[in-house]
């Protein structure tokens, strides 16, 4: 089948390359003029483990095509993908404006029978604006054309995107159109070889599903980080109950893993979106609020021991402060909300320094802060040590995981470490001498 998709960002590229490896043709559509040539150099935007292969493939084989000419996008197919941004309005719901700016596109070029279909996470109601806006610009063009408006959520991880689309737990199609339900089963047709993964749906169930999987998942997250804080004035060792609860197969193991909070482009933002879609229609959600306000507090959590190890915050002040990890999870260089960025902040605010090291994320942590005296981006993980008071870790890459702790008392300062992800044993670290401070154990 023939596909556009209008958005080269992380959900249109992931959805764009993995539908031309199971040999639709693809043409993928931005604005950014600059992000488009680089694609066409064979440079991604976004690191994702596995994609640049499946894009490089692809591209070579002649199924997957980059440009920003939207007549020729919107004349290449019936199908017509938008996955652009959604990012938070001023009062934490989506900004559609890049949503209804490509549904007006379609509107203006397309000659004949359209699925316009909602890739982008948006709030309920969403297919309604969309239709209404194709719908206006058809009628100020005198034109009678036929299209239906689908939702399509994506529900792919950070870090693992590739094998997610590629190998899908579910397909959520929301469509009443008996015609646009044909074509969405036969684009997907080769994902359901081994056993149906499709759930039909109306459209406002569909968009509700996919702030529902999210909102749940970050609830999860946040309500171990709550049971921790509470783990540690009990005396009690977190990750003994999560073993404990997550041996019941009604709760699992999936997303109980404490820490220093959740970033990324989905969780906060969505949590917040479908709060504010809660206040808009007059019901009152304060489970939702709840989540992001644990969850902003829990991002202070390695500031606070921290401080408290040198005995206030203005005892901070012309100290070095490691960090390792800077992206918000590991396998992306996504930074967006990212633990890493509020305890930077809150170490310059200190008047401290920062010594950092991401495997992957150093060239978007340049981009964010530029340069700057207070900020050193290490070569390694051990040259992130070399001089530093303590070592924070704020992301859980594997190669963290078994550090060499002789080379790291070499390199420090102090034998200091202020673990957000649980990476380490304490009763170990402790014989030898380190002040170990994890989340939720004492």
């Amino acid at each position: 089948m023939k596909l556009s998709i209008f958005g080269t960002g992380y959900v249109g590229l992931v959805t764009g390359a993995c539908l031309a490896e199971v040999g639709h043709n693809v043409v993928c559509l931005d604005i950014d003029q600059g992000k488009i040539d680089w694609l066409n150099q064979g440079k991604l935007p976004i690191w994702e483990p596995g994609l640049e292969a499946i894009v490089a493939r692809n591209v070579a084989e002649g199924r997957l095509a980059f440009t920003t000419d939207i007549a020729r996008g919107v004349a290449h197919a019936q199908i017509q993908f938008i996955a652009v941004g959604t990012p938070p309005d001023e009062d934490g719901s989506a900004d559609l404006q890049y949503v209804l700016a490509v549904a007006e596109s379609v509107a203006r070029h397309m000659q004949a029978y359209k699925v316009i279909v909602n890739k982008s996470t948006v709030p309920v109601g969403t297919a309604d604006k969309v239709r209404e806006r194709v719908s206006a610009v058809l009628a100020e063009r005198g034109a009678d054309l036929p299209f239906d408006v689908v939702s399509n959520p994506e529900f792919l991880k950070e870090g693992a995107a590739v094998g997610d689309f590629l190998k899908p737990d579910r397909i959520i199609i929301g469509s009443e159109a008996d015609k646009a339900r044909a074509l969405m089963r036969e684009l997907y047709e080769p994902f359901n070889r081994n056993h149906e993964r499709t759930v039909f749906m109306d459209v406002r169930s569909a968009e509700l599903t996919k702030y529902a999987a999210n909102a749940m998942l970050a609830t999860k997250i946040s309500f171990m980080n709550e049971l921790a804080n509470m783990a540690e004035i009990l005396g009690a060792d977190i990750e003994e109950v999560r073993k404990g609860i997550g041996s019941d197969p009604r709760i699992g193991y999936h997303f109980i893993y404490p820490g220093c909070g959740y970033g990324g482009s989905c969780f906060p933002k969505d949590v917040q979106a479908l709060g504010r879609t809660a206040d808009q229609i007059g019901y009152e959600a304060p489970l939702l609020k709840a989540v992001e306000a644990v969850n902003n507090r829990q991002k202070g959590v390695l500031f606070s021991k921290l401080a408290r190890h040198f005995g206030g915050a203005e005892n901070l002040a012309g100290k070095t402060i490691a960090i390792w990890g800077l992206a918000f999870k590991p396998n992306t260089d996504d930074m967006r909300e990212a633990p890493s960025r509020t305890l930077i902040d809150a170490l310059w605010a200190a008047g401290a320094k920062v010594s950092a090291f991401d495997p992957v994320a150093m060239e978007e942590t340049r981009r964010i802060y530029g340069a700057r005296d207070d900020l050193q981006l290490a070569r390694d993980k051990y040259a992130a040590l070399e001089g530093a008071d303590a070592l924070c870790i704020c992301t859980e890459w594997q190669q963290f995981r078994a550090p060499d702790f002789d080379e790291m008392q070499n390199r420090l300062k102090e034998k200091i470490v202020i673990d957000g992800r649980n990476l380490y044993s304490p009763p170990r670290l402790r014989e030898d001498g380190w002040s170990y401070y994890s989340v939720g154990r004492v």
